[in-house]
């Protein structure tokens, strides 16, 4: 596959998409979209403002106010954006090849979990709308029941890591609740999000639901988040900035939905499966270049396989390519921008400095161009107190900690700021129970990882994060309920 399947402007001409058209930022200013993995110009993108993001929230409130989609039967509205998953995976070619060349990860991971996910989201949710239950309320005089009414504009502000992915996963609840929407994906990774409003309006969505903005989050998120039309905010993205979010909805009180960050622990107990627990293991921190929230970030490992699993786990690691992302055979690209790359390299040397050990990588790799590339990297005989430890490197870097009991393992997973997701990997029942139990997090896996099923609540605990979304937990965010009683 070739940059030629890309027939689209979005890598020409990037606008914002206002009231169902492309548009330019009312200044006129642009900025670059960088290809990570060659630092070369993909496109210049709209440079929206505090101006432009007012008159798309405007026109998000009053679509909203006109019924035209948040009054259309819900078998209507399921409808259209089942043909939105439809598009989606008929430009499953164009969309895979502009979120590789945009966020630098491999065109296999694209094309065969990224953008199929992202159109399983629309139907999924399309779906789930025709059938959520209102409850009902028998009493002697009076009958009661509730209604889960759309809210109003809802501000989406996605991160650069799995845009399309995680933009699709918010819209798509958000749209069907019958909300009108406005989205600012990240700056590093806009392009993707562009394209879905072409795809939008081929799929009959009326003008000034869908709104997408690209721009600065000092200008535009932060507009999104205290304008008084936003009624719901969703935003995923590293914790510090959700934090002033949260602080810019309150002036407003816009409930709030935040995705912030991880630093996951992965446990592997000496009763375990080590070559499984190896491969997913692998999977869990080096895919997306180890640019995921979930990931298993902090490998826990059991005395009495440590050695043994170090050993499989290095010996795997030097298996992993690393290369041209376009390239069907790549299994890591390049992380996202040349600035993200120094934090990562930073954070291996200070992680040298405490006195951890180097069993593989640490460096960046030459011979691919001027791409922001670097070696799957393995840091061992870690100390949980160590920065490595306790601080998101969010890029290919595991620190492998060693632990003795059952009851050391729970308390070194949970000696931790944040609390988004966990790993356990035994054959023992009763074991994996105790375990995720004890683990203070939103998501917990036993001898697998990332398995997501949609109907479930997903969201995090401590500093990874507020609120529940998925299933029936999206709608409740993506709705007011409102209690009706009647005389009878």
């Amino acid at each position: 596959m070739t940059k030629d399947v890309v027939t689209s402007k979005v890598l020409e001409d990037a606008k914002l998409f206002i009231n169902g058209e492309y548009v330019d930022s009312h200044t006129k200013e642009t900025f670059d979209s960088i290809n990570p993995s060659t630092n070369e110009k993909l496109a210049a993108v709209a440079k929206a403002d505090a101006t432009d993001t007012k008159r798309a929230i405007d026109v998000a409130h009053q679509t909203f106010k006109s019924g035209v989609w948040s009054k259309m039967p819900v078998e209507d509205r399921s409808a259209i954006l089942c043909r939105i998953s439809d598009l989606i995976l008929e430009n499953l070619d164009e969309l895979s090849m502009i979120e590789t060349l945009d966020v630098g990860k491999p065109i296999s991971e694209s094309r065969g979990f990224d953008i199929p996910r992202a159109a399983s989201n629309f139907r999924f949710f399309a779906e789930m709308a025709k059938y959520i239950s209102q409850e009902h309320y028998d009493m002697s005089n009076h009958m009661s029941y509730t209604q889960y009414a759309p809210v109003g504009v809802t501000s989406l502000i996605i991160p650069w890591n799995l845009p399309f992915m995680q933009m699709t996963w918010k819209a798509s609840a958000a749209l069907a609740a019958g909300n009108t929407i406005v989205i600012k994906p990240a700056s590093y990774t806009p392009l993707s999000a562009m394209k879905l409003g072409e795809i939008a309006n081929e799929a009959g969505l009326p003008p000034g639901v869908l709104n997408i903005l690209t721009g600065p989050g000092s200008t535009v998120g932060t507009e999104m988040s205290v304008n008084e039309h936003v009624r719901r905010l969703a935003f995923v993205g590293e914790t510090v900035t959700g934090q002033t979010v949260m602080q810019n909805a309150a002036k407003s009180l816009t409930p709030v939905s935040l995705e912030l960050g991880g630093k996951s622990a992965n446990i592997i107990f000496d009763d375990a499966d080590l070559d499984e627990a190896v491969e997913g293991s692998i999977e869990a921190i080096f895919r997306n270049q180890g640019q995921i929230c979930l990931a298993g970030s902090r490998i826990l490992v059991q005395e009495g396989v440590y050695d043994q699993f170090l050993e499989k786990f290095v010996e795997r690691v030097k298996q992993i390519k690393v290369g041209d992302p376009l390239d069907e055979s790549t299994d890591m690209g390049a992380l996202v921008s040349k600035g993200h790359l120094e934090s990562v390299d930073e954070y291996v040397q200070i992680g040298l400095k405490e006195g951890a050990k180097l069993a593989y990588g640490g460096e960046r790799i030459g011979g691919l161009g001027n791409g922001n590339f670097y070696q799957p990297t393995v840091l061992y005989d870690v100390d949980n107190k160590m920065r490595v430890a306790q601080e998101e490197i969010f890029g290919p870097v595991p620190v492998i900690i060693p632990f003795k009991t059952e009851e050391d393992a729970i308390e070194i997973a949970n000696d931790s700021i944040y609390g988004l997701a966990g790993v356990v990997w035994t054959n023992d029942l009763r074991r994996s129970q105790r375990v995720t139990s004890g683990i203070d997090a939103g998501l917990l896996w036993v001898n697998c990882w990332y398995v997501r099923d949609l109907r479930t609540p997903f969201g995090g605990s401590k500093a990874s994060g507020i609120g529940r979304e998925g299933g029936r937990n999206s709608f409740e965010f993506y709705t007011e309920a409102k209690t009706i009683t009647i005389k009878k």
